[in-house]
């Protein structure tokens, strides 16, 4: 006779339905017990514009489509297939929690209610779901299995180390060809796997080399020149794979990466100033991630002057390029009215969420600090004839619940590779100044 598999329990923090209000649907057969301190944190976040209010309130809505006119007296069925929705009321702290931590806080609570529902099913392995991992290493002090919510986060993360991809030793006749002719077809090559469309090479051969795309739609290697945008000229391989892909009209979403300093931001705006005929707006956003635990109210001002201390860097990269032109130069004024029409802005991600963009250059600075689900929130803006840019730095995210496998940016290159579409380019070499790459390097 064959025993059926004992279901778990999955007990919920704040933190992970900030991060994804369908967690719920992740949990297959098992039952979710959701700590009454948990809908008692929520409440506070269910008013403002952020991502983090929207799933704070899209998440209670599905509670109360769930439960309808029931109530919770031994949970609620989640559905054919699907284990119990538990809510757990308040429990007293065991002397264990009490002797550990003098605080009485939502965190504590949540031990506390992950401690009684262990207890309370010894036969099932209960397990605390938070993004917090000083919470997840409080649990398991207690006792208390602990994970971090895995639903979303990347399992390759070795393309975010590489740079660009060389095939060395490569035929110097396939090479003259692409000089000659600009293409040639994937099976006049020995490899013995497609690459991904999109995907950028240095192909190396014994007298020459040449830089090349793979076009997945033709299966032929595309040859890459280097081109300037606005004055902003490549500084190397990387620089210039990443401007072919910010001005191509057929790649409509864009993935840059790479450590401080590499050039990510400049070229995504130059290319954009470059093609600006082409669309009716450009936007630059970046979301605000306040440092050092301090909000924008800790900030002195109005709005406007609490914001522009996160906008600074966007607008630094446009002094950059204005600072190649004489102030009286065509393309310097050109950049003066795109402004001045509002043409050109630049502004706090939460200002642009909720619009349809339609035939804009939409830029998305820092975008290792979004979630996978804001980073879709965002895409799923773009209207007809938009073109999208992510760039961020992976190793360096601000937010407290995020890393390089759970960050928007990272499941999106994952998610989107091979796309027709779609583009990503990794960024090594720091080309701001010698200073900054040793810097970025050793420090």
């Amino acid at each position: 006779m064959v025993t059926k598999k004992q279901s778990k329990i999955f007990v919920l923090d704040t933190n992970v339905i900030l991060h994804d209000h369908t967690c719920m649907n992740q949990f297959q057969d098992n039952d979710i017990v959701l700590p009454i301190t948990v809908l008692e944190e929520l409440d506070k976040f269910k008013r403002g514009n952020d991502l983090i209010n929207f799933q704070a309130r899209e998440f209670v809505r599905i509670i109360d489509e769930i439960v309808g006119e029931k109530l919770f007296n031994g949970g609620i069925s989640l559905g054919n297939g699907r284990g119990k929705l538990i809510i757990e009321t308040g429990k007293p702290f065991s002397e264990k929690i009490k002797q550990s931590f003098k605080e009485d806080i939502p965190d504590h609570r949540i031990l506390a209610i992950a401690e009684y529902v262990k207890d309370k099913f010894p036969d099932r392995k209960c397990i605390l779901i938070s993004k917090d991992i000083n919470l997840r290493m409080k649990a398991k002090s207690l006792g208390i299995l602990a994970e971090d919510y895995q639903n979303d986060k990347v399992q390759n993360v070795e393309i975010f180390n590489k740079g660009v991809a060389e095939m060395e030793d490569f035929s110097d006749t396939l090479i003259d060809k692409l000089y000659r002719e600009g293409s040639f077809d994937m099976l006049e090559t020995s490899l013995t796997e497609k690459p991904k469309s999109n995907d950028y090479f240095i192909m190396k051969g014994a007298k020459s080399s040449v830089l090349s795309r793979f076009d997945g739609n033709s299966g032929r290697f595309i040859r890459i020149e280097k081109r300037t945008a606005y004055g902003i000229k490549p500084r190397n391989a990387e620089q210039t794979f990443s401007l072919d892909a910010l001005l191509n009209p057929d790649i409509k979403l864009v993935g840059l990466t790479g450590k401080a300093g590499t050039g990510k931001t400049l070229l995504a705006l130059a290319a954009a100033l470059e093609q600006i005929k082409n669309f009716n707006q450009i936007l630059l956003a970046r979301p605000i991630v306040a440092l050092s635990n301090r909000d924008l109210g800790f900030l002195p001002g109005d709005a406007e002057e609490k914001i522009n201390p996160y906008m600074q860097p966007l607008f630094d990269n446009l002094g950059v390029i204005k600072h190649n032109f004489n102030p009286r130069s065509p393309e310097y004024q050109k950049i003066e009215e795109l402004q001045k029409e509002e043409k050109l802005v630049i502004t706090p991600l939460a200002y642009i969420r909720g619009r349809s963009l339609s035939n804009a250059y939409f830029i998305v600075d820092e975008a290792q600090n979004l979630t996978p689900h804001e980073i879709k929130t965002i895409i799923t803006r773009a209207g007809e004839g938009t073109k999208m840019i992510f760039t961020g730095d992976l190793q360096q995210i601000d937010s407290p619940y995020l890393d390089m496998k759970s960050n928007g940016l990272a499941y999106m290159i994952e998610k989107m590779k091979n796309q027709d579409i779609f583009a990503h380019v990794n960024l090594i070499k720091g080309e701001r100044s010698f200073l900054a790459e040793l810097a970025s390097d050793l420090l």
